[in-house]
C-alpha cells in the first residue's frame, strides 16, 4: 500500500510539474520589420498578444500569461527598443512600432487576435487595430490617452507629466547611470500606494534592462515622437473601430480614451 501511495505521488508530482512547465512563457526572438524582436509566448488557443508600456517590459505580463495560457496562445513582446528587443535610433511613432508587432505576428502565423495594451503599449494597440483592423476580434485599452485625439493636449502639457518632453543628450546625461532613480519616479510617483507598487526583485530587473545601450534613449523616443503620433492618430480617428473593446482605468489614474469616433 504504501509502494502505491509513493508511486501516485510521484505520478502527480510529474504530472504538476509537467503543467507547470507547459505553462511557463518561452523566451524567443525574431528577426522581422528590420528588427530584431524578443517574445514570450506561451499556452495553445486563440492568440492573445499584450503590450506592455513605459518603466516596463514583457515581464510585466508574466501573472497574467500563466493564466491567460490555460485556455490561449499568449504572446508578449517587448516592443521596439524595450527589453531585449532592438533599440535602433529611430522608428517610435505607435504607427511603426505596431507594425513591428504586426510583422512579428504573420511570422507566426497569426492573422486574428485578442489584443491588449498598457500605457504606451495602448498606444500602439490603437494604431494596431486602426491600421489591421479586420485582424482584431476585440481589444482591451489600458491606463493611457491617445495623442491627436480628444483635448489630448491637457494631459501632454501637464505640469507633473514633464517626462513627456524630457528627451536628448542633456536628459540621457543626466540619468546615464541613474536608470533606477528616473524609473522610480514612474513606479512610486505615479502608484496609488508605492508599498503596493512594483516588486523590489522587478525594480532591479527593469533597471538592469534600461540600462543597456540605446535603450533609454529608446523610450525617452516613444515620448518625443507624441507630436507625430498625434498626426497619425487624428487621421485614423475619422474611422471608427468596430471591434469590441474595453476600457480599463485606475481610480486614482488619468483620463482613458472615450468611444466617441476614435475608438468606437
Amino acid at each position: 500500500m504504501k509502494i502505491i501511495k509513493v508511486i501516485l505521488l510521484a505520478l502527480c508530482a510529474t504530472v504538476c510539474l509537467k503543467t507547470a512547465f507547459a505553462q511557463a512563457p518561452q523566451s524567443k526572438f525574431a528577426e522581422v520589420n528590420g528588427i530584431r524582436i524578443h517574445y514570450l509566448v506561451a499556452g495553445k488557443g486563440d492568440p492573445i498578444v499584450l503590450l506592455h508600456g513605459f518603466a516596463e517590459t514583457s515581464h510585466m505580463w508574466r501573472p497574467l500569461i500563466r493564466e491567460l495560457a490555460k485556455n490561449h496562445t499568449v504572446i508578449a513582446p517587448d516592443l521596439r527598443g524595450y527589453g531585449s528587443t532592438s533599440a535602433p535610433a529611430d522608428g517610435y511613432t505607435k504607427t511603426l512600432m505596431a507594425q513591428d508587432i504586426h510583422a512579428l505576428l504573420g511570422s507566426l502565423g497569426h492573422k486574428s487576435i485578442g489584443l491588449v495594451g498598457h500605457d504606451i503599449g495602448l498606444m500602439v494597440a490603437y494604431a494596431y487595430a486602426a491600421q489591421y483592423p479586420a485582424e482584431v476580434k476585440r481589444i482591451v485599452l489600458m491606463d493611457a490617452f491617445l495623442p491627436g485625439v480628444g483635448d489630448w493636449t491637457k494631459v501632454w502639457l501637464l505640469r507633473d507629466l514633464w517626462h513627456f518632453h524630457f528627451y536628448g543628450k542633456t536628459p540621457l546625461a543626466l540619468v546615464a547611470g541613474r536608470e533606477r532613480t528616473y524609473l522610480e519616479h514612474f513606479w512610486n510617483d505615479f502608484a496609488a500606494d508605492p508599498n503596493k507598487s512594483i516588486s523590489a526583485s522587478d525594480r532591479q530587473f527593469y533597471a538592469k534592462e534600461y540600462a543597456k545601450p540605446g535603450h533609454m534613449a529608446a523610450g525617452m523616443q516613444t515620448f518625443k515622437a507624441f507630436e507625430q503620433d498625434a498626426k497619425d492618430f487624428a487621421a485614423y480617428a475619422k474611422t471608427p473601430l468596430k471591434m469590441p473593446m474595453l476600457v480599463l482605468s485606475g481610480e486614482k489614474a488619468g483620463p482613458v480614451p472615450h468611444r466617441s469616433g476614435q475608438a468606437s
